[in-house]
């Protein structure tokens, strides 16, 4: 692992409530040397967001109780955490979902079942090493 040094200390938190989503996530990104920090719900990634400071934050569109639009937005509202990027996750591809992703805040948007490749670009194009 050459590149280590850009991915050392970097947390990415993923929120999604398909365990498999959460899991494969989870796998490729430490194979890459994030730190990862895994949430069900929008409740529970608020829960989490505020103990762990994550740099990146890939959240699901479909969930149950807080959906990701609203997760995003209630993310992108807290003055601590407005600047840290969330990816939207999605397997609807429409232009009417990545616009209401836009709306709320996120900065990029990928679609399931997303490539370690595709989630890893995704990280490395929105963290800051060491940024807070």
């Amino acid at each position: 692992m050459a590149d280590s040094g850009s991915s050392a200390g970097v947390k990415v938190m993923v929120i999604d409530d398909s365990n498999t989503i959460r899991r494969s996530a989870e796998i490729f990104l430490v194979q890459a040397g994030y730190q990862v920090v895994l949430a069900e719900d929008g409740f529970d990634a608020l829960a989490k967001i505020s103990d762990h400071h994550p740099q990146v934050i890939f959240c699901d569109i479909m969930m149950p109780r807080l959906d990701g639009y609203q997760t995003c937005a209630l993310i992108k509202k807290n003055p601590r955490f407005a600047a840290t990027p969330v990816v939207m996750l999605s397997s609807r591809d429409g232009l009417f979902d990545r616009a209401r992703g836009r709306m709320v805040g996120s900065d990029e948007y990928l679609t399931k079942p997303f490539t370690k490749d595709s989630l890893l670009q995704a990280v490395s194009r929105h963290a800051r090493s060491g940024a807070d």
